[in-house]
């Protein structure tokens, strides 16, 4: 059974306090796969790239045992472009330059290979595009999450509801949870969030950690303090990523499942930030990422002398 990844394969330029790039490979679809990919030996993406995006680049995924026949190629015309520089605090950045060539007329089509889908991310693209995968699809899967932004809850949120009925799993930073729920206690925010359709919920945090939401309880994973972090690009991605990897992995869908998910998730993010867009994330060693996790263990390991 597959695990199926929609959302951006682009280009991006990024400037951070710590230098600047020309065009790199980025995209949520891109971040998301590579990561499910040290999990999960079945991951297929869809996305649209134009014929500027080259098939060395492509190869990156075959690389990666990542099924790319769902990765639509526009003869002639160019790959999505965003350009972005981040403030001193990397929390916050400047878009410069996003040029959606092939994506504003994206249509996700679903090979006949990949109806075997039993997990389905659907990364940050219109909600409208997101329902259509799911549709189109013909059986439910077993584990679907969502990513969304703000700029949907802005623009098109009656349509962002409806896909947020059809997932299990929705994935938002604070600010959007509040913005959603128009709650600001995250606890209130969860609460009402969970009444519109997902089972679960993941409200992350940056450098502060993640909190997941479901059956009742509340799981908070913290964040690795890291003395530098070069690039937040993509972080989010790798995190969701990471996450449903895991979770095809395991193969069980339950809350105890999805705390070490969050924690393998956060492991991946962790090395994403480390280095320019997707260099980090292309060579890791299976040794590297337990060690990783069990970084994440010990942070919030302790016991209550007598």
């Amino acid at each position: 059974m597959s695990l199926i990844i929609i959302g951006t394969v682009a280009f991006d330029a990024i400037e951070t306090p710590f230098g600047k790039t020309d065009k790199i490979v980025g995209g949520a679809a891109t971040y998301a796969s590579l990561a499910a990919s040290y999990f999960y030996d079945k991951v297929k993406i869809v996305a649209v790239v134009g014929d500027d995006f080259g098939q060395k680049n492509i190869d990156t995924f075959a690389e990666h045992r990542i099924d790319t026949e769902g990765l639509q190629v526009k003869a002639g015309e160019k790959s999505f472009f965003w350009s972005g520089k981040y403030h001193n605090d990397m929390n916050s950045r400047d878009t410069l330059v996003t040029e959606l060539n092939v994506l504003e007329a994206f249509d996700p089509i679903i090979p006949d290979n990949y109806q075997d889908c039993e997990y389905l991310m659907l990364g940050n693209l219109t909600p409208i595009v997101q329902q259509t995968v799911i549709k189109r699809l013909k059986n439910k899967p077993k584990l679907i999450v969502l990513d969304t932004m703000n700029f949907w809850m802005d623009i098109m949120m009656t349509d962002l509801l409806e896909t947020i009925k059809m997932v299990d799993v929705l994935t938002i930073n604070d600010a959007e949870a509040r913005q959603l729920s128009g709650e600001y206690s995250l606890v209130k925010a969860a609460k009402k969030i969970l009444t519109m359709g997902p089972k679960y919920l993941i409200i992350k945090k940056g450098e502060h950690g993640a909190l997941l939401f479901g059956e009742g309880k509340i799981f908070s994973a913290p964040a690795l303090p890291l003395a530098e972090v070069f690039d937040p690009t993509g972080a989010g991605d790798t995190f969701a990523g990471g996450f449903i990897g895991y979770m095809a992995k395991v193969g069980t869908v339950n809350f105890n499942n999805m705390k070490n998910a969050i924690i393998f998730g956060s492991a991946l993010a962790s090395f994403c930030v480390e280095k320019f867009g997707i260099e980090k994330i292309l060579n890791l060693k299976q040794e590297e990422v337990a060690a990783r996790v069990q970084e994440f263990v010990n942070l919030s390991a302790f016991t209550i002398e007598p």
